[in-house]
């Protein structure tokens, strides 16, 4: 048994992460022109810390499973970006931003992680308006927040409903600019496919190029994981099928402990399954919950009627509607955390709720938000007495400023145009808060194996806020990893280049190889999907969102 050690700095907690920086042990620049660091992905984690780490100077070797870092999977992230930084003055602080993840993570994320990503939160802001990034701005030019799940304030910086795109590209221009200088070694179109461990430490990869096949060998002095989760393993999921959490997997296999895999977040907003020939499903962002109210039919003759389109939604009286959200959670309302409220979707509908044929779906309105924002605008432009008619256009045309793209991408999928009558949405698995163990210093306990973003466990316990992966992303990348990172590679500076031409790399390569060739000579009947979507429906019915 072996005792892990989570190297959290002594003292006060708010202390703890200046402490850290002051007494850890640096690099000087002209050492780090010798040190390689490979980083496998380049989503906003990833690619936040290939840049950082090559703006350092550090060699960096950056390997994408896509074409291009801009295709990783971060830029489907749809709704914000959360940061203390209370520009509303609706009471948010460092404190309340993380007391809220710990309580909405149900107490079970480290504390000492979760304060640091509370306090380098608002660096990321300066950091992405420094880039360019094109944040929601009021009408006076300032930064626009708007609220998420599981918080009583307002403190999520959005791109419209682009948000992951947004930032990506803006990790991604950073990351261009050290590929210019060399800093970078880009390897697109690359999947890492096994870690290679020299004494007892992380000392480089095996890898695949996707376009010859060849297999290659890479070293380094240490090797950054920023592989996103494992979702997809439910088969049916809001990931991209690229996101196969074979990376992480490999580095469990190694040695790299797993904690806490049990945490997967079932996504409330979702398009429903419509079929059994699905590969995937689409997210419709949590910044909906803060216009549109989520209800079902009070009686069950209302649902038999709906489901056999004899009913519409749009004709259902409001006293024959059940806003059971705003019923159940007064204080939260339709904004209560993923989590309840994706187990409160459920339960409605294995009561015999469920609006769709597969009876797996409940309404997202936004009725009550266009007139609401209509009056206001008949208001600020002077038009008394408008109409009902002008009230609906001119709350739509907020609406659609507020959310369009994601309204568009609804009606070309369900061909149901959302303006007019109730999205249908049901929970999904989305993100994965388990993820590989690691300490304080986000390495794993292989030496010189870090961990990052989504692909680690320490930061959302048994629930992640809405907006809060693209600010651990962020903040891993750009503000904690290339401090960290720094005291492990202090003690290489005298290593030199790590040879590929070893008895590890050999032996490595060579169960690689065997692996595949195992696989390509297999005699089976049944494709690799056939087993993925059976493994799916056991996942889905025996650890989905009831247990």
């Amino acid at each position: 048994m072996k005792t892990l050690d989570s190297k959290v700095p002594s003292g006060p907690i708010k202390d703890k992460w200046t402490t850290y920086k002051d007494k850890i042990n640096l690099v000087n620049p002209a050492n780090k022109r010798n040190i390689d660091i490979i980083v496998v992905g380049t989503g906003l984690a990833g690619g936040s810390a290939a840049a950082t780490l090559a703006e350092l100077g550090y060699n960096v070797k950056a390997f994408a499973y896509q074409d291009s870092p801009r295709r990783a999977h971060s830029i489907a992230a749809q709704g914000g970006i959360n940061a203390a930084k209370n520009y509303q003055g609706d009471g948010d602080s460092i404190y309340r931003l993380f007391y809220d993840t710990v309580k909405g993570g149900d107490y079970r994320s480290r504390e000492a992680n979760v304060y640091r990503l509370s306090e380098v939160s608002g660096n990321i802001i300066d950091q992405c308006v420094a880039q360019g990034v094109p944040f929601a701005r009021d009408y006076g030019g300032q930064l626009d927040n708007r609220s998420f799940g599981g918080v009583l304030v307002s403190r999520t910086f959005y791109a419209k409903g682009q948000t992951g795109q947004q930032l990506l590209l803006g990790a991604y221009s950073a990351m261009n600019r050290q590929i210019a200088r060399g800093k970078i070694d880009m390897y697109n179109r690359h999947e890492m496919l096994d870690v290679v461990l020299v004494d007892g430490k992380a000392r480089g990869i095996i890898a695949r190029n996707l376009i010859t096949g060849e297999i290659e060998r890479h070293s380094a002095h240490a090797v950054v994981l920023a592989t996103g989760g494992y979702g997809n393993v439910y088969f049916l999921s809001t990931n991209a099928m690229g996101s196969n959490a074979t990376a992480a997997w490999k580095a469990h296999k190694r040695g790299a402990y797993f904690a806490n895999p049990c945490f997967t977040q079932i996504h409330p907003t979702c398009i429903p399954r419509s079929g059994d020939y699905q590969s995937k499903l689409t997210l419709m962002s949590e910044s909906l919950r803060n216009d549109g109210r989520i209800w079902v039919p009070k009686y069950k003759e209302d649902v038999e009627a709906i489901r056999e389109k004899k009913l519409k939604p749009t004709a259902l009286p409001e006293e024959k509607r059940d806003y059971y959200l705003e019923r159940r959670y007064p204080a939260f309302g339709n904004l209560v955390p993923r989590d309840v409220a994706s187990r409160a979707a459920k339960e409605r509908c294995d009561a015999g709720f469920g609006v769709n044929k597969t009876g797996e779906a409940v309404y997202l309105d936004f009725s009550s938000a266009i007139e609401r924002y209509g009056k206001e605008q008949a208001k600020i432009h002077g038009i008394h007495n408008p109409s009902k008619e002008k009230i609906i256009e001119l709350g739509e045309k907020v609406i659609e400023e507020k959310y369009g793209n994601l309204f568009q991408m609804y009606e070309k999928i369900v061909d149901e145009n959302p303006y007019k009558t109730p999205m249908m949405i049901y929970p999904a698995t989305h993100y994965t808060m388990g993820g590989l163990w690691v300490d304080y210093n986000l390495m794993t306990n292989v030496d010189g194996l870090y961990c990052i973003g989504e692909a680690n466990f320490s930061d959302h316990g048994a629930n992640r806020l809405g907006a809060s992966a693209l600010m651990q992303g962020l903040a891993d990348g750009y503000f904690v990893l290339p401090y960290t990172i720094g005291d492990y590679l202090s003690k290489d500076i005298r290593t030199g280049k790590i040879p590929t031409d070893t008895p590890e790399f050999d032996a490595v390569e060579k169960e690689v190889k065997d692996r595949l060739e195992f696989f390509i000579n297999n005699k089976g009947t049944h494709s690799v999907d056939h087993y993925h979507k059976l493994l799916g429906k056991v996942m889905w019915d025996k650890v989905g969102m009831g247990r």
